[in-house]
């Protein structure tokens, strides 16, 4: 079986039937770190991130949304490219400030801000909090007059149904994100009249994992509509008009990669057609995540078990949606398709077999594919589900069943980098705080 093809453009190393990530054979790696593992290149990395840089016009800055993948080297990459850092919860803030992130490149997202996140950030330090709620625009106002801070603010608008879309709708519908467009006009006033409040603009967001360049285009139109209303309602150009994220990669058979030429083109025009006054000086933003790094990685698991029940073969493997639970199809997808994967060991074998291929989990919702075509597999072979550098290991249930975390590895062309441990079986304790002798209950 070859590279599936919607891949092979980043991954289409191979050396007698074996992937090789980088220069590194994967079953050297695997050697030295056992399975199962993700693995990251950074050179798709950088081709994905030169990429969205040439398409976007200067004035256009780049903040990676850390929810992605939060690993530490991740969040160094990008601050050495010069971007800042989206974040989504009190414990991204420390991950940010960790990474030696400024706060003022830090910004805030996110529709279940805590109070103590707040006052956290508000103390601490934060290049805008995207406000998402009447609310929450309270609980900063607050923070802020009692810490006697100027705090910038950013509201989170739900557009209507005009330029939204992509794989998973966020606007143009009833939703927990941000606020409604016919609603907006209030809160900008509240937070522009409030002394220990700076009003800095709009964060928009309709959708994500959009492939047509012109659906983002139609988007980011919106953005614009919304963003010279903001700033006619406060008779100011606007400091921020946050287009979101929304790019996608190709996951499924049929999937296109998302016309990059198309988008510059798309966008140049937008850009320089604007003739009003409505953005001198504005920063147009951007914080795509998966589109920089959901390409670049590799979940690595290995096959412990092959067995037949009732007319169907399974492939069973010592990771499962416990690592990678988007690959399962139980992270929003409702027709549960096969993300793209292959036998890493045997690229060059004819795919004979029809086969399902389940994790090791007790429930049968542990299937990583399903109908798979396949080369004959023996136990012991490298299954590799590719497109898995976003969402994948931080966005999966780890402790269920208490099997250990896998590691992470980072590759630089013929060196590898160990940039998170595997996990061992005491892990699951470090968290449970034992209570001397037995509880009873009262009778």
């Amino acid at each position: 079986m070859s590279i599936p093809k919607i891949v092979e453009r980043y991954w289409r190393k191979q050396f007698e039937g074996e992937l090789h990530v980088g220069e590194m054979k994967i079953s050297s790696l695997v050697a030295r770190y056992g399975t199962p593992l993700f693995v990251y290149d950074r050179e798709v990395i950088e081709q994905k991130y030169l990429a969205l840089r040439r398409a976007l016009p200067d004035r256009f800055a780049i903040s990676y949304s850390v929810k992605a993948n939060p690993n530490p080297v991740f969040l160094k990459y990008f601050l050495e490219k010069g971007c800042g850092l989206e974040i989504a919860s009190g414990g991204e803030f420390h991950l940010a400030r960790n990474a030696e992130c400024p706060p003022e490149k830090i910004v805030f997202a996110g529709p279940g801000k805590t109070e103590a996140e707040l006052q956290v950030v508000i103390t601490q330090g934060i290049g805008e909090i995207h406000a998402e709620s009447a609310l929450e625009i309270e609980r900063i106002a607050a923070f802020s007059r009692e810490l006697d801070r100027r705090t910038r603010v950013t509201l989170r608008v739900n557009p209507n149904e005009e330029g939204q879309g992509g794989a998973m709708l966020m606007g143009g519908k009833s939703v927990p994100f941000g606020v409604d467009e016919e609603q907006m006009d209030p809160l900008i006033l509240r937070i522009a009249s409030d002394p220990h409040l700076d009003f800095c603009g709009i964060h928009l967001f309709a959708g994500t994992q959009i492939l047509d360049h012109s659906l983002l285009l139609d988007q980011y139109r919106k953005g614009l509509e919304i963003g010279r209303h903001a700033a006619a309602l406060v008779a100011t150009p606007l400091r921020t008009l946050d287009f979101g994220g929304g790019l996608g990669i190709p996951y499924f058979s049929g999937d296109s990669e998302l016309d990059m030429r198309q988008f510059h083109v798309g966008l140049k025009g937008l850009i320089d057609g604007i003739r009003d006054d409505s953005f001198v000086n504005t920063k147009f933003m951007v914080e795509p995540g998966r589109f920089l790094v959901g390409e670049a990685g590799l979940y690595v698991t290995r096959i412990t078990d092959i067995k037949s029940s009732r007319g169907k073969k399974y492939l069973i493997l010592d990771g499962g949606m416990n690592h990678h639970l988007a690959a399962s199809g139980n992270l929003g997808q409702v027709i549960k398709r096969n993300f793209p994967m292959a036998i890493l060991n045997k690229l060059d074998a004819p795919e004979t077999e029809t086969v399902d291929i389940v994790g090791p989990l007790c429930t049968p919702l542990d299937t990583l594919g399903r109908s798979v075509q396949f080369a004959p597999a023996e136990v012991g072979d490298l299954v590799g589900i590719f497109q898995s550098g976003a969402y994948a290991r931080t966005a999966s249930p780890i402790g269920f069943l208490s099997h250990a975390a896998p590691p992470e590895i980072w590759i630089e062309g013929c060196s590898d980098f160990l940039i998170r441990r595997r996990g061992n079986p005491e892990d699951c304790m470090q968290d449970i705080h034992p209570v001397e002798g037995v509880l009873k209950c009262n009778s």
